[in-house]
């Protein structure tokens, strides 16, 4: 957990439904704030909320303000700090119906209650110390993960190996930073700086490790939303048929007349832990007809933006000159189709693999294939690396940019004040990560590791 947050400080009392809407077994109401036991003593009966065990559910009635009792269910308080939000907290489990779960919702904003904003719980955790930026957005990360993968990496973000690792990161800055600054500041207590040469290997230290964390970009964005394979080719290839083959039901027209597929179709399965979005595009041929040839454009783009492309080649035909889109950059998939009428004998299995929609030949290659390219073994296991969104991502670009142009300065010689101000804004960019800029760190390494002013 982050240490050292500012309070919330805050004098409302919150309260949401945290249960999804509509009917189900039980419906969970959540309070918390200042007067979340008071409020909730006057809510419910059968125990004193203000003065129970905390952590213990409680049976008893929930009352409206007329006395008459709306539900019986439990509660159970969470006492501050040692809660979820660090605020006192209540919980209250009633009978999941609609309207019952409503009208305790609307005696709680009539007692005093506001009503919580989305992610408002979450956010004062992290004001109060909870959990920082990291563990925060993986809680979201959790509720919406899609695939096994996708859960562990989230877990371990909530877990908080990001944040740790994020703030291994500013403590490699503050010690070069302090180091600096203590030469700049107070020349005369006689401090030695280290040699050009040893601090220019401790930025390079922390641009390796910025750049380790970057390359778990796109690998975070393939865990959260999905990656994007095309699947491209000339028409009656039998693109459709392997799209309808991967999620194991028709969902594409599949027919002999060429040009069936004039948009692209997306749809997402699981492959083993990685979200795959499948986009099955139009067939690729000479082609006067306006619609058809739109279709077309939508393949150039389809392919341009995917992290994987999937190429399907008639490999019962002899091989010949193909209108797919030619020196794109994406990872590139070959399959030759239709292996049960037999391969032709110039078509290169090396560079493909053989496939037949009809049998089902060459799925489980297929599959492995795509997930090596998209995410190794090795890499998932490593989730602290993956987790990275697009916020952690621009922050840590930040700082690495930033202390590129530190190492850049400190070669040239530089001032030092020009060095120390470009590790001052990597430093900031990497405290963004887990939202957490603390200046005053760096005057504590200066006086506890230089002895200033003995």
């Amino acid at each position: 957990m982050a240490g050292g947050a500012v309070s919330a400080l805050t004098d409302d009392t919150i309260a949401a439904v945290s249960t999804a809407l509509g009917e189900g077994a039980i419906a969970v109401l959540r309070v918390s704030g200042p007067q979340a036991r008071s409020i909730g003593r006057q809510l419910f009966r059968g125990s004193d909320l203000t003065s129970v065990t905390p952590r213990r559910a409680c049976y008893g009635a929930f009352i409206d303000v007329s006395g008459s009792i709306l539900d019986h269910g439990l509660a159970t308080v969470f006492a501050g700090p040692a809660s979820y939000t660090g605020e006192d907290l209540v919980e209250f489990s009633c009978h999941g119906g609609v309207l019952v779960t409503r009208t305790i919702y609307e005696q709680l904003l009539q007692l005093g209650c506001r009503a919580a904003d989305p992610g408002e719980f979450t956010q004062r955790a992290f004001l109060n110390g909870k959990m920082d930026l990291t563990q925060a957005e993986a809680v979201m990360d959790l509720i919406q993960a899609q695939t096994s993968l996708a859960l562990k990496a989230a877990n371990e973000q909530l877990r908080g190996d990001l944040g740790r690792e994020a703030q291994a990161l500013r403590e490699a800055l503050i010690g070069v930073l302090a180091h600096i600054e203590a030469y700049i500041d107070f020349p005369e207590e006689g401090i030695d700086p280290d040699t050009g040469t040893a601090i220019e290997g401790r930025i390079r230290d922390v641009l390796a490790r910025l750049q380790s964390m970057l390359d778990g970009a796109d690998r975070g964005r393939i865990l959260r939303e999905g990656a994007r394979a095309a699947i491209c080719g000339e028409p009656n290839v039998g693109k459709s048929s392997m799209l309808n083959v991967l999620l194991g039901f028709e969902r594409a027209i599949v027919s002999d007349t060429a040009g069936t597929t004039r948009d692209t179709i997306e749809e997402v399965i699981n492959l083993r832990g990685i979200p795959l979005r499948l986009i099955d595009t139009a067939g690729l041929r000479a082609s006067g007809d306006a619609v058809e040839q739109l279709g077309m454009e939508r393949t150039h783009e389809a392919v341009t933006r995917a992290d994987v492309v999937i190429e399907v080649i008639d490999g019962h035909a002899p091989p010949h000159p193909t209108p797919v889109p030619a020196g794109n950059d994406r990872p590139w998939i070959r399959l030759y189709n239709k292996a049960d009428l037999g391969l032709h004998p110039d078509h290169d299995l090396e560079k493909g693999i053989a496939f037949s929609c009809q049998d089902r030949t060459g799925i489980e290659t297929l599959t492995e294939r795509l997930r090596a390219l998209l995410l190794t073994q090795e890499e998932s296991h490593q989730a602290q690396l993956v987790a990275i969104n697009a916020r952690h991502q621009r922050c840590l670009e930040r700082a690495k940019s930033a202390s590129e142009a530190a190492l850049t300065a400190l070669q040239q010689q530089t001032e030092p004040e020009f060095v120390a101000l470009d590790l001052r804004e990597a430093l900031e960019a990497v405290g963004e990560v887990v939202g957490k800029v603390d200046v005053e760190e760096i005057l504590g390494e200066i006086f506890s590791a230089f002895c200033i002013g003995k």
